[in-house]
């Protein structure tokens, strides 16, 4: 994620707590306020098996979609796309991965297995069923693991946004992957100094037209995530290999990639990536970087509808 903080600012927010007086025989002596019962107050986190707690956005009803955010951010990237989606009849959930945003930082876990594991818990939790799943970047590596390790069974389809699959590493039978030596020198310098990074490198997640609030605002999120585990997460994202996995994904799946993204280039990523899922149907968005969710939030909150409501399943592979 790469983003410029040049203004801070300072925002107040008054919420009004409305008090109803009670009228006719409600007003009688006696006459006692109900609250709700703590067992219908539903808590903002979910405690995974390992005791991180997770913050989630439960918004609308209807069939299910599952957001699983990218590196560094956390589950406010989605709201644009939620917003869209519960308007129009679908249960739209994103949670912020451990190490980021408002779930706890355990200093441990920043692996895919539990990561994997950590979105299962999600969906057991709140008894979710036929749901989409929808990753961005690295949460499309948590995704294909979940359906690893999981089982598709919960899943009725899966759409991977800028995916940083399947594989980053050059090695010998990856020769067109980055060298290790680039990444490691990245991690350095996260070390010594990540908001000077993010500065310098803010604005190829978006395009020019981006307003300057909108790459602040993104920002920021990254700055909310533990340093900690944006390191063991960068390791883990650009040194597992997917390519095995990517060819047992049985559900429908969409990919959508822009052919202007410098952080996980389509030849190297989404491109591959669509080769390897039987029967996956890959969308290019000209013009688009990392961040399409933002810089082409209409067409990505159509295709996305269109998707979960059945429109592109089973639609043949883009080469």
């Amino acid at each position: 994620m790469h983003r410029r903080n040049v203004l801070k600012s300072v925002v107040s927010v008054a919420a009004g707590a409305g008090l109803v007086a009670a009228s006719g025989p409600a007003q009688a002596e006696g006459a006692k306020t109900k609250t709700p019962a703590a067992n219908t107050i539903r808590t903002p986190f979910i405690v995974t098996s390992d005791g991180a707690s997770l913050f989630y956005k439960d918004w609308g009803s209807g069939k299910p979609v599952v957001f699983v955010h990218s590196w560094a951010l956390n589950s406010d990237m989605w709201q644009y796309q939620m917003i869209h989606l519960a308007d129009r009849g679908l249960r739209c959930i994103a949670y912020d991965s451990r190490g980021h945003g408002r779930s706890s930082d355990p200093g441990r876990g920043y692996d895919y297995d539990t990561l994997a594991g950590d979105l299962a818990a999600v969906i057991e939790r709140l008894k979710l069923r036929e749901v989409t799943l929808v990753g961005h970047s690295m949460g499309c590596g948590v995704v294909v693991r979940y359906l690893s390790r999981h089982g598709p069974g919960r899943v009725a389809r899966v759409a991977l946004v800028s995916p940083s699959l399947p594989f980053l590493l050059k090695t010998e039978d990856n020769p067109d992957g980055v060298e290790k030596s680039v990444f490691e020198r990245l991690r350095a310098r996260w070390s010594k100094d990540f908001p000077k990074w993010l500065a310098d490198n803010a604005w190829p997640f978006f395009t020019p037209e981006t307003s300057p609030e909108m790459v602040q605002w993104g920002v920021r999120m990254c700055m909310q995530a533990s340093l900690k585990a944006l390191i063991d997460c960068n390791r883990v994202d650009t040194e597992t290999d997917f390519r095995a996995e990517l060819p047992k994904i049985t559900a429908p799946t969409l990919i959508i990639h822009g052919d202007k993204d410098v952080s996980t280039p389509l030849e190297l990523t989404g491109r591959k990536t669509a080769r390897l899922i039987p029967g996956s149907r890959l969308e290019v968005y000209e013009g688009a970087p990392h961040g399409l969710m933002f810089t082409h939030m209409d067409r990505f909150n159509r295709d996305l509808h269109d998707f979960i409501n059945g429109q592109a399943a089973g639609a043949s592979k883009t080469p």
